[in-house]
């Protein structure tokens, strides 16, 4: 019963200090990095099952150990990166007295530059990720603006052609430019469907397995 007692004190102790104003935005930045480290683990982890087993060789032990490798690392670096632009954030905001639009990119820029500056298959494909995106975000701020007209007719179809002309252009004639990853998918796509032996490698496997 004591080692309960304890435990139910420990933590309505631990209650009691969450709810202290004055801690907040250093609670915050600690949750920041909890949040960081498992939505990286979440959304890093299925991707690396996935792609390891359609295009790594090698054992099941090696094949576990690079998806664990890549889990670990995209978690660490989110939630390194979290904590860093949280924590910057609080201190701009402290020591200026408000909030202001040039401290999130400010405190975005230092993080980035600390956390995601390596160039590494995992970061790159972090900030190929985040390109896109900000590149569909800032189209749609010009036209809010009013920088850009209001189109009269919705533009993705032509964004769409655009994308997949470019990107299969580059595959078939400047292949080395794409990310790794991306040229294991379209070799697959396009490279793997025009080789076949039998009817095993042409609808149930890819590639044969036996040398005959």
């Amino acid at each position: 019963m004591a080692g309960g007692d304890a435990l139910r004190a420990l933590l309505r102790a631990a209650n009691a200090l969450l709810q202290q104003h004055r801690y907040r935005a250093a609670l915050a930045v600690l949750k920041g990095f909890r949040n960081g480290a498992v939505y990286g683990a979440k959304i890093r982890a299925p991707h690396a099952l996935v792609m390891t087993f359609l295009f790594k060789s090698g054992s099941l032990r090696e094949k576990l150990k690079l998806i664990a490798q890549a889990t670990y690392t995209h978690s660490r670096n989110l939630a390194y990166f979290v904590f860093t632009y949280k924590g910057l954030m609080a201190l701009q905001s402290q020591l200026q007295g408000k909030k202001i639009p040039f401290h999130s990119f400010f405190a975005a820029c230092i993080g980035g530059w600390l956390v995601f500056g390596e160039n590494n298959p995992i970061n790159s494909q972090i900030i190929m990720y985040l390109l896109s995106r900000i590149l569909f975000g800032l189209s749609r701020l010009a036209v809010e603006k009013g920088y850009v007209p209001q189109p009269k007719q919705d533009p993705f179809p032509l964004v769409a052609a655009l994308v997949w002309g470019t990107v299969l252009w580059l595959f078939e004639y400047h292949r080395q430019t794409l990310q790794p990853s991306l040229q294991s998918s379209m070799t697959y796509l396009y490279d793997d469907s025009n080789v076949w032996h039998d009817i095993s490698d042409f609808l149930i496997y890819n590639k044969r397995t036996d040398s005959k």
